[in-house]
Order: C-alpha cells, then sequence, then structure tokens
C-alpha cells in the first residue's frame, strides 16, 4: 500500500485567521533560531500576538493554547 502524506489529518475545518497568525509567528521565531520555551514565549509577546484574553504569553498559557489546538485539552 502507498503512503499518503497528510499533514492535518485530524482537521475537521480549515485554520482560523488566529491559528494562520499564530502558525506564521511561530515559524518566524523559529527561523530566527529561537527554539527554547522561554525564547518562544518572549518572541510571541515581542511579536504582539495575544492569546484570546489579551494577556503577554507564559510558558503555561503558551503550553496549554499548544495542547488545545491539538484537540488535547
Amino acid at each position: 500500500m502507498p503512503l499518503q502524506l497528510r499533514p492535518v489529518q485530524s482537521r475537521t475545518a480549515p485554520p482560523t485567521s488566529y491559528e494562520n497568525a499564530l502558525a506564521d509567528e511561530l515559524e518566524a521565531v523559529y527561523g530566527r533560531g529561537v527554539h527554547d520555551l522561554p525564547g518562544v514565549v518572549s518572541a510571541l509577546n515581542a511579536g504582539g500576538l495575544r492569546p484570546a484574553d489579551g494577556a503577554d504569553w507564559t510558558e503555561e498559557t503558551f503550553a496549554a493554547e499548544l495542547a488545545r489546538l491539538a484537540g488535547e485539552a
């Protein structure tokens, strides 16, 4: 059986504008060589993209948001 690439097998709807913006911001952060959690959180806060409540990102809120977006929360 041939393998098929399905990068978003569990997605039930197209990404929202927020999800796209977060993905774009994370790609930019990683592209600048930032890969550690404190650095990523700091870069997100500096970039201006905020979580739904408008507060600054923390390591805890960032991890919780990734879990929520992955359907684990």
